[in-house]
């Protein structure tokens, strides 16, 4: 048994910078654009397995498991997931129709500022409620490159837009982590997120557009966004509070999406913004002018959008996504998950690493051994039923038996690079925790007395970055949450809660998301580029969460809002 080490130098700055060291240096490498993400991710690695071992004084043994364990969490679920919505995504495109599917969003409308609404948004935040786990962003993003919007719009403008759900994504996984560390009610949990993100998924569909087109074009669009925001915003406030928090996303991102076509249909801007390109980064290109040809953003090799598509053909190129669709959200409930699970599921705990591991005060009240268990529940893996989804659609378009299966092993070469880069950056992850230079980190925030409500925020946003995932922030910190709201006075299920809802906006930072944006737009090796520009949008809407979370804790009327 080995007890973590919070403090190695006797210093909590320096025990904070040396903490620091792995996570500092993969972003610099990554924002740098000269260094390739999987590089970066493997020489990240290295370096983390070193402060770990040479300045935390773990154990070599237990930091090698450690990683290896990250090394198989990165690639189930999450990079069985990836693999298998662009092996979709690869059919849809090889078989025309995708290309079709293009044509029929543009037939709801044509202008590029409300074709991001509605895919960015609300079909991202549908997806996000059924799957989460990279899921939103590899479909919408796909879809935005087939648009014509530039690799980097539809990267970006993908990891902006999938905020707001994602502490309800994967079927309310976030909020079950979280009481699963707090021992709150997750109905709890939820409804106390369900008051601090509404205010952010008003927010965010205007800040997207704003990105996106400028001020002045995200002005003539303002009441498509407004009913965007507002009918995501409200059943997101009342099926937390009033329902459960477990169909969240999925309830209002179909409502939101029904209301957003249904406002279309009966209202128009003035000018329609035809142009793909990103109005701040090229002015001359954002143009208001007649549509601009689909397709033209669309990976080498893929065929050109039927001029005219039939309306049997526009239905039927949205067979795959509705398959999907229906599958991904039956495969996130629990009587599914109930069903198979205890058949097709093996638990392998991780020899010389499973509660070998000891988490000590301040991070915990008593020592914890920590777990290593690498559950297998391959048939519960959303990665399989999107597999499932894919071999369902594969027949329904036509394609033999013989060529899925060549299609499937092509898309794995195709993702090499970015499976490895995501195996990597889980295995940093998973060392983090092990070692505990994530509780180090953590601890760094919580000594910051009044302003813990907001730097309390701004640790689940860390989270994420490290982990890529709202779930692990919320397993990573919430015990850390729950203690030292408690000693400040407090509430510890504000606190809990502010993890979760500071944590969505570092989504859009953390490499593997930005990996899977990279991939789903074929835009490999420009990694740096979607960093920097989405890095300070996810600090400033961060750290508006943290104003909130203060208000929340110290400000009438604000104060009301708190649940006990």
């Amino acid at each position: 048994m080995w007890s973590q080490v919070y403090n190695p130098f006797g210093n909590a700055t320096l025990s904070t910078i040396a903490a620091a060291i792995p996570v500092v240096l993969l972003l610099v490498m990554i924002a740098s654009g000269k260094v390739k993400a999987h590089i970066a991710a493997m020489v990240a690695l290295l370096v983390a397995i070193g402060v770990a071992v040479l300045l935390f004084t773990m154990p070599a043994g237990l930091a090698v498991r450690a990683t290896l364990f990250g090394v198989a969490t990165g690639m189930f679920p999450i990079g069985w997931i990836i693999l298998n919505v662009i092996f979709l995504y690869r059919l849809t495109v090889e078989k025309g129709w995708f290309a079709t599917l293009q044509q029929s969003v543009g037939g709801i409308t044509t202008d590029r500022r409300l074709q991001l609404l509605l895919v960015a948004f609300s079909f991202g935040a549908f997806f996000e409620g059924a799957g989460g786990f990279g899921t939103p962003v590899a479909v919408t993003g796909a879809i935005l490159i087939g648009l014509g919007f530039s690799p980097l719009a539809a990267s970006g403008l993908s990891l902006i837009a999938n905020t707001a759900p994602v502490a309800y994504g994967a079927l309310g996984a976030p909020i079950q982590g979280l009481a699963s560390v707090t021992g709150f009610d997750p109905y709890v949990l939820g409804a106390m997120v369900g008051r601090q993100l509404p205010f952010f998924s008003l927010i965010v569909p205007f800040w997207l557009i704003w990105v996106f087109a400028g001020f002045r074009g995200m002005v003539q669009v303002w009441p498509a966004i407004l009913v965007c925001a507002v009918s995501f915003a409200v059943p997101q406030f009342l099926i937390s509070n009033y329902i459960n928090p477990w169909i969240v996303d999925i309830g209002a991102s179909l409502i939101s999406m029904a209301c957003l076509v249904g406002f279309m249909r009966i209202w128009h801007p003035k000018e329609i913004w035809t142009s793909p390109a990103l109005r701040t980064r090229d002015d001359s290109a954002a143009t208001l002018s007649q549509p601009a040809p689909l397709g033209s953003g669309m990976p080498r090799g893929a065929p050109s959008p039927t001029p005219q598509a039939s309306r049997n053909d526009v239905v039927w190129a949205w067979v795959p996504w509705i398959i999907l669709s229906v599958i991904v959200a039956v495969w996130g409930t629990g009587w599914f998950k109930a069903l198979v699970n205890p058949i097709f599921t093996w638990n392998y705990p991780v020899p010389g690493l499973h509660n070998l591991v000891q988490k000590v005060a301040p991070i915990v009240a008593s020592p914890t051994p920590e777990p290593a268990v690498f559950a297998f529940t391959y048939m519960s893996y959303t990665g399989t039923g999107v597999l499932i989804a894919a071999i369902i659609a594969g027949f329904v378009m036509g394609f033999s038996p013989l060529r899925l299966i060549t299609a499937w092993f092509e898309t794995i070469w195709v993702l090499r690079y970015s499976l490895i880069t995501i195996a990597s950056m889980l295995a940093i992850g998973t060392l983090t925790r092990f070692s505990g230079v994530d509780a180090t980190l953590g601890l760094a925030f919580a000594g910051t007395g009044i302003l813990y409500p907001f730097f309390g925020t701004l640790l689940g946003w860390l989270g994420v970055a490290l982990t890529g995932s709202d779930t692990a922030s919320n397993v990573l910190f919430g015990g850390l949450q729950k203690i030292t709201s408690g000693q400040l006075g407090l509430s510890p299920i504000l606190m809990a809660a502010a993890n979760s809802s500071g944590g969505v906006m570092g989504k859009m930072i953390d490499a593997q998301s930005i990996v899977v944006a990279s991939t789903a737009t074929n835009w490999f090796g420009h990694e740096g580029s979607i960093l920097r520009f989405v890095f300070w949008h996810s600090i400033v809407l961060a750290c508006l969460v943290g104003g909130l979370v203060m208000l929340q804790a110290y400000v009438y009327p604000f104060t009301e809002m708190v649940l006990h």
